[in-house]
């Protein structure tokens, strides 16, 4: 059996306005990170800076980031990881759910995953065949009980997503 290839999943951190720095939780996860994804609604490119001293970033832009980020990364991106088609995307728009959306937005690509964002409701289900994850809100939970983000994770050809939940930032 493989190492497993590990992928911290964010979305909507909201920084610096929800919160001036990442939560302990998470950064220990991203210790130990060979990939991290962020689906939007970053804020501030200092983030991206932040993040890729644990381990290569990849993201897109969501509805409240600025021009910098706009510009460099885009709202809709397929990233390959050991195999594996993650599709990423905000969640944005106008019309049905956040989920279905985000699903719309690839619905002429071959993905394995659709991690999205946006809604900060930590979201799990497996819809045709493609696996759909939002990580929630690792620093703004909204009405959501808890924090979260999430982990995927791909190990000789499977991949799975998991929710990790804390009750501080």
């Amino acid at each position: 059996m493989s190492h497993p290839f590990r992928i911290t999943v964010l979305s909507d951190t909201h920084m610096p306005k929800k919160a001036k720095e990442l939560p302990a939780p998470l950064l220990e996860d991203l210790r130990y990170s060979d990939l991290i994804i962020h689906a939007g609604d970053w804020s501030k490119w200092e983030l991206y800076e932040l993040l890729s001293q644990y381990a290569p970033v990849e993201g897109v832009a969501g509805n409240v980031d600025d021009e910098v980020i706009i510009d460099r990364l885009g709202y809709h991106r397929i990233v390959l990881a050991k195999g594996k088609r993650i599709g990423i995307v905000h969640g944005h728009g106008q019309g049905g759910t956040t989920p279905s959306r985000a699903r719309k937005a690839f619905h002429d690509s071959e993905v394995d995953c659709i991690v999205f964002g946006h809604s900060h409701i930590p979201f799990l289900e497996n819809v045709q065949g493609v696996l759909m994850f939002n990580p929630g809100s690792a620093t703004d939970k909204r009405r959501q009980p808890r924090y979260s983000y999430g982990r995927l994770l791909i190990q000789d050809g499977a991949l799975e997503a998991r929710h990790i939940f804390y009750d501080q930032k």
